[in-house]
C-alpha cells in the first residue's frame, strides 16, 4: 500500500491553500468596501444595490457553460488562473483610482463587478478540474473540506479587517488591499509544479459509456454539443439534479437578503459600519467549525445523511435577520449566533455536495458538471440580486428580509424528497461502498472512479 501524504505536507496544495486564503481575506474586504462605498458615497438606491449585486453573477450566466466546456478541452489550467487573478486584482485597483480622480459612480462599481466576477467564473470552473491534477482521489474530501476553511477564516477576520480599513482608509481606499491579495495569490499559484493532467489524453472506455459520447474530448465536436452534453448528465442523474436545486434556492434568496442586508443593517437596525460585517464574522466562525467537523461526520454518518441535516439549518439565519430588533448589542449578539449556526450547516453541505460532484460525475465531464451546477447556483444569485432590490423597492426593507425567509424553508424538500433519503436510510456502511444513492443517467457515463 503506498504511503499517503498528508495535505498539509504537501508544498502544491499548500500553495494552492495559501492561494485561496490571501484571495478569499481581499475578498472579505471588498464585500464590505463595495456596497459601504455605494451606500455612504454614492447614496445608492435599493434598486441600485440590486443591481450591483447582481453584477458579480451574472458572468454565471453569461460566460459560465462554454468555460466549463473549454476546462475540460486545455491540458493546462493553471496560466488561465493565474491570468483570471491578475485581470480581477487589476479591475478592483480601478476604484480607489477613481474615487481619488473624482470618477467614481454605482455604474463603475457595477462595470467592476461584472469584470471580477467573470473572472471569478473562470477561476471555478478551471480549478475544479485542476484540483485532480494536484490531490489525490482519496483526499479530495480533506482538501474541499480545506478549501472551506479558507473561506470560513476569511469570513471570520475579513470583516474585522475591513472595518479597520475603511476606518482608517476610507471604503475606496480600503480595496487596494483586494487588489494586492489577487497578485499574491497569481504568485502562489505560479509556484505550483504539479504536473497538469492532459484533458486530451486518451481513456479506457467503458461499456457504460454512451455511443455518443465515446469521442466527447475529441477537438471535432462542437462547444455546444460539449456544454450539452454537461447538461444532460447534471439534469439527468437524480442526486446532482437535487444537489443543485438545492444551492439554487438558498443562493437566489440569499443574494435578495445580500442585495438590501447593508441597508437594512444602517437604516433599519441602526448597526454602526464597523458592525455591519457582524453577520459575516458569524457565519465565518461556523464555517471554521463546519470545516473541521464535516469530513468527520461524513466519515462516521454518511454524506447524504450530513447533506440532509444541514438543509434543516439553513433557514435560521433568514428567520433571525427579519426579526432582529432591540439595542445594538442584542441584535448583533443574535445576528452572530444564527450566522454560526448556518455557516457550519453551509460549509458541511458544501463540503459533501463538491465530493458528491467529484464522484457522481464521469471523470472526463468534471469541467462540464461543474460549469452547469455554477451556472444554476451562481448565476440565480443574478436573479436574487434583482429580487431583493425591487422587494425592498416595493415591500420595504423588513418585509423584503421576510420574504426571504420563507423562501430559504423551500431548500429542505429540495433534497428531502430526493434519492438521497434512500441513501440517508441505508446502513451507513453499505451506503459508503455504493458508488451512488440513484441510478446513472442513460444519457451519460458512471464514473468509473466511483
Amino acid at each position: 500500500m503506498l504511503r499517503t501524504i498528508p495535505l498539509r505536507r504537501q508544498r502544491d496544495y499548500r500553495l494552492l491553500w495559501g492561494a485561496r486564503v490571501v484571495t478569499e481575506a481581499g475578498s472579505e474586504v471588498s464585500r464590505l468596501a463595495v456596497p459601504l462605498t455605494a451606500v455612504t458615497l454614492l447614496s445608492a438606491s435599493p434598486l441600485q444595490m440590486g443591481f450591483l449585486t447582481a453584477a458579480a453573477s451574472l458572468p454565471f450566466l453569461l460566460v459560465g457553460l462554454p468555460v466549463g466546456a473549454l476546462a475540460d478541452r486545455l491540458a493546462r489550467r493553471r496560466p488561465v488562473m493565474i491570468g483570471c487573478e491578475v485581470v480581477a486584482g487589476s479591475a478592483v485597483l480601478t476604484v480607489p483610482v477613481a474615487w481619488l480622480a473624482g470618477w467614481l459612480s454605482v455604474s463603475w462599481l457595477i462595470a467592476v463587478a461584472l469584470v471580477v466576477g467573470t473572472c471569478t467564473v473562470v477561476f471555478r470552473n478551471f480549478n475544479t478540474p485542476h484540483l485532480t491534477s494536484v490531490v489525490p482521489e482519496h483526499q479530495r474530501t480533506a482538501a474541499l473540506a480545506g478549501f472551506q476553511s479558507v473561506f470560513a477564516v476569511a469570513q471570520l477576520g475579513g470583516p474585522g479587517l475591513a472595518g479597520l480599513l475603511v476606518g482608517v482608509l476610507t471604503a475606496p481606499l480600503a480595496l487596494i488591499v483586494d487588489a494586492f491579495s489577487f497578485l499574491v495569490s497569481a504568485l502562489c499559484l505560479r509556484s505550483i509544479r504539479a504536473p497538469e493532467t492532459p484533458a486530451e489524453q486518451p481513456r479506457k472506455q467503458s461499456h457504460r459509456q454512451p455511443r455518443e459520447q465515446s469521442h466527447e474530448q475529441s477537438h471535432r465536436q462542437s462547444l455546444r454539443h460539449e456544454i450539452g452534453a454537461g447538461i444532460r448528465t447534471l439534469v439527468g442523474h437524480p442526486v446532482l439534479r437535487a444537489l443543485t436545486l438545492a444551492g439554487m434556492t438558498v443562493n437566489l434568496f440569499g443574494a435578495a437578503q445580500l442585495a438590501i442586508y447593508v441597508l437594512f443593517a444602517v437604516t433599519v437596525l441602526g448597526l454602526p459600519g464597523w458592525l455591519v460585517g457582524i453577520s459575516v464574522v458569524g457565519f465565518g466562525l461556523g464555517g471554521l467549525l463546519g470545516a473541521v467537523v464535516a469530513p468527520r461526520l461524513a466519515e462516521r454518518f454518511g454524506g447524504d445523511r450530513v447533506l440532509l441535516g444541514s438543509v434543516l439549518f439553513f433557514p435560521a439565519g433568514f428567520v433571525v435577520m427579519a426579526a432582529a430588533s432591540g439595542p445594538v448589542w442584542l441584535v448583533s449578539a443574535l445576528i452572530a449566533a444564527s450566522e454560526i449556526v448556518v455557516g457550519v450547516a453551509v460549509v458541511c453541505f458544501s463540503v459533501c455536495s463538491g465530493a458528491a460532484t467529484l464522484r457522481e460525475a464521469p471523470a472526463d465531464f468534471i469541467g462540464r458538471v461543474n460549469a452547469s451546477i455554477n451556472f444554476g447556483t451562481q448565476g440565480v444569485m443574478a436573479f436574487g440580486g434583482l429580487l431583493g432590490g425591487v422587494l425592498g423597492e416595493v415591500l420595504g426593507l423588513r418585509p423584503a428580509m421576510w420574504v426571504c425567509a420563507a423562501g430559504a424553508v423551500l431548500t429542505i424538500p429540495c433534497l428531502w424528497w430526493s434519492p438521497l433519503t434512500r441513501g440517508a436510510r441505508a446502513p451507513h456502511a453499505e451506503a459508503a461502498n455504493s458508488p451512488s444513492t440513484a441510478p446513472p443517467p442513460r444519457s451519460s457515463p458512471e464514473d468509473e472512479q466511483k
